[in-house]
């Protein structure tokens, strides 16, 4: 008996040894898959290796291979669903078939199968497709796990030579192998969404939730480095001053979400926007060249902005709530400080000229 209770350990610290090593491997090398397939084959091809690796060497007993396969197998299918739990269950399947013995039928469908089967029902579908990002129901798992090991216990009871004394011996260690899987599953999605949670915030204005500035340099830094066209366009609201004096602070913040969004609704998937500060927003428009086209980006948007209907515009100089901007192409010797100094120039051209413009800077 001493012999059984150590093999059980064994198995189990190797489902979770094995189990840790891949979520950090995971991790360090940055493994995001945005393709369910790709996800799906990797996946699978980890579970399939993780439990061939405890059936390899198995517990012997009277024509028996006792194992805690089982445990990623439900693990798998209760987190991803059936096609996971199916594609890992694959490779099982033929390693027992392979080895044959008065069992290998019985074997397949207990502690392959069934887990497989019983693991996909208690499944719940989850926004993301990544199957290592979901935070795992630990109750539902549970509930999952002892109804399967019920069936399964009954199962071998009923139909093969093992004992109850083996049979309790495998549930304990096996219960306790799928709730360290899911404690150490857990613990690295709260890591990852902590993570991504500052890097959102990090790059993130958190009035208009429009990228940061430090966002936008360091993405117009790296256009540069790979020498691609470009133009930067800085925006500014035209008597905001007055327009916060008159209707408060609170109203002012509305219109400058509401600009943040117009401003993301106008530009194009590859350009990018941000929350330059205060009342300022800044625009890259990558990829143009002509004049033509970068007046017609920017005037599309300050169209878009005189012709919306802002809350107590009307008291506003003109009636309108408007918007300049100041434009300026990269060239090959231009950095990306003198760009934007350029924009600026421009924008205070624009205001100069009478607000509500759109002004190309020019050297001279």
């Amino acid at each position: 008996m001493n012999s059984l209770l150590f093999f059980f350990m064994e198995n189990m610290a190797l489902i979770i040894a094995l189990m840790y090593l891949a979520l950090k491997a995971k991790e360090f090398l940055k493994l995001e898959l945005k393709k369910p397939s790709y996800l799906l084959g990797l996946s699978a091809l980890f579970i399939s290796f993780l439990t061939f690796s405890v059936m390899y060497n198995p517990f012997n007993y009277e024509g028996m291979r006792l194992d805690l396969r089982e445990v990623p197998l439900f693990f798998v299918s209760y987190v991803g669903g059936w096609q996971y739990g199916l594609l890992s269950a694959i490779i099982p399947v033929i390693y027992r078939a392979f080895i044959g013995g008065p069992t290998a039928v019985i074997g397949i469908f207990q502690a392959i199968l069934l887990p497989v089967i019983i693991g996909a029902f208690f499944h719940r579908k989850h926004p993301k497709t990544d199957i290592f990002f979901p935070l795992v129901d630990f109750k539902r798992m549970v509930l999952g796990f002892l109804v399967f090991e019920l069936l399964k216990s009954v199962w071998m009871l009923l139909n093969t030579p093992v004992s109850v004394s083996i049979t309790i011996a495998m549930f304990f260690f096996a219960v306790i192998a799928v709730l360290a899987m899911t404690l150490i599953l857990n613990e690295e999605n709260r890591s990852f969404l902590l993570r991504k949670e500052l890097e959102m915030y990090s790059n993130q204005d958190a009035l208009t939730r429009l990228p940061n500035i430090r966002f936008f340099k360091n993405k117009v830094e790296g256009l540069l480095s790979e020498n691609t066209p470009m133009l930067v366009s800085m925006i500014d609201v035209d008597y905001f001053k007055v327009y916060n004096d008159t209707h408060g602070h609170q109203k002012g913040d509305s219109v400058l979400r509401t600009l943040g969004q117009l401003l993301l609704e106008s530009a194009r998937e590859e350009d990018v926007v941000a929350r330059y500060g205060g009342e300022e927003f800044v625009i890259c428009y990558t990829n143009v060249s002509k004049p033509e086209e970068v007046i017609f980006l920017a005037e599309r948007f300050r169209k878009k902005v005189e012709d919306y209907k802002f809350e107590g515009e009307e008291r506003q100089p003109g009636g309108k709530l408007t918007v300049s901007m100041g434009l300026s192409f990269s060239s090959e010797h231009k950095t990306m400080e003198q760009i934007i100094e350029q924009a600026d120039q421009a924008l205070y051209e624009s205001k100069r000229r009478g607000k509500n413009r759109v002004t190309i800077y020019e050297a001279s």
